[in-house]
């Protein structure tokens, strides 16, 4: 037995493989008579699809959206949409060398040891490929809570670490990020990310990456103290991307480093209206938004898919090395970004459907 649904009144369940014939999601929960259409969830979409530059995957995929059941005329109804995502470029001769090995860093051994099977072709159900149908997900959400909350709400996600190589967050600049292909806030590192990346996967290497994400327009009082907490659940769904070691909120784990004086977020009043001096809780205090932004981030390890040789096992038990060759990228954490924002989004639309059942 597996899970593959998401959510508590704005849900999602993912299904397909890698190689398989198509990816797709099954959105429940979205309100009717909001807009939506196929070009309009097409766009998250191309932030995520591979083979745009020489930093990513070659393989080739369009990740053209369908919809197919759940709007009509142009608005959602109520019901569940249904959506999906063919598969074009798939090359599972590439993997029919190591289909006995257990590549490390990946979840062959535990998925075979727990379900007596696995699908070797990419990883079938484990892969990456996957988070395209969250992506798509998460932009019904974002076109949810642009209708509900209007233009002042916005997320943006942005790479700010790079491997070894980190970025200056005082440069950050939203209209820089989906000018280069790191999407990097910071004009000034992007030669440098180039120059790195490039010797990283010369080397036959990959590197990680820390992801950013800020959130604006989000209003006081979503979240619940206890087992409903907003950063509880921002935490778990970052968390459930492939290859996310970490996860922080706010100042996260540099927290620790902090003295109370200098954590604490102090409150004045100006004009009547509050305004906070500082934002180390990213904008969540006991698991209830402050009206603030939300900062979230998370951290997404080296792709364990590499050419220089690894010690393994077979399915056997027996001692062998493993080169994975084929198309992967030098640092998958880059198109991860698309997917921490569609995730955050979920979330946000999820409590904000949850608060106004609760609060009215």
């Amino acid at each position: 037995m597996s899970f593959n649904t998401f959510g508590k009144i704005f849900r999602f369940t993912t299904w397909g493989e890698s190689h398989g014939s198509a990816i797709g999601c099954v959105v429940d929960g979205c309100p009717p008579n909001i807009s939506i259409s196929e070009a309009e969830i097409q766009k998250d979409m191309n932030m995520r699809r591979p083979g745009q530059s020489k930093f990513t995957t070659q393989r080739k995929e369009s990740d053209k959206v369908n919809i197919l059941s759940g709007v009509f005329n142009g608005k959602s109804t109520g019901t569940p949409i249904s959506l999906i995502i063919y598969n074009e470029d798939k090359r599972s001769r590439d993997y029919e060398s190591i289909k006995n090995k257990f590549r490390p860093g990946h979840a062959d051994f535990t998925y075979l040891k727990k379900y007596g099977i696995r699908d070797f072709r990419g990883g079938g159900r484990q892969s990456a490929r996957e988070t395209a149908s969250r992506v798509a997900a998460g932009a019904i959400a974002k076109i949810v809570l642009k209708k509900i909350l209007g233009k002042k709400f916005s997320v943006i996600g942005a790479v700010t670490q790079l491997g070894l190589m980190s970025c200056d967050k005082l440069n950050w600049n939203n209209n820089e990020i989906r000018k280069n292909p790191f999407f990097c806030p910071d004009k000034k590192s992007v030669k440098l990310w180039e120059k790195y990346l490039l010797a990283v996967r010369k080397s036959g290497s990959s590197c990680g990456a820390i992801i950013e994400l800020r959130v604006t327009g989000i209003p006081v009082g979503l979240g619940a103290p206890i087992y409903s907490k907003l950063d509880t659940d921002i935490a778990a769904a970052l968390m459930s991307i492939n290859a996310v070691k970490g996860v922080n909120i706010g100042a996260g784990m540099n927290a620790a480093f902090l003295s109370g004086e200098e954590n604490s977020d102090e409150m004045i009043s100006k004009s009547g209206k509050l305004n906070f001096k500082s934002n180390n809780a990213g904008g969540i205090l006991g698991g209830i938004s402050t009206g603030q932004n939300i900062i979230a981030s998370f951290a997404v390890k080296p792709t364990s898919s590499i050419l220089n040789k690894r010690k393994t096992i077979d399915k056997k038990g027996k001692n062998t090395s493993i080169s994975v060759k084929g198309r992967h990228d030098p640092c998958v954490g880059i198109r991860a970004v698309p997917i921490g924002e569609a995730m955050l989004s979920c979330v946000l639309l999820d409590h904000f459907l949850m608060n106004r059942a609760q609060c009215g």
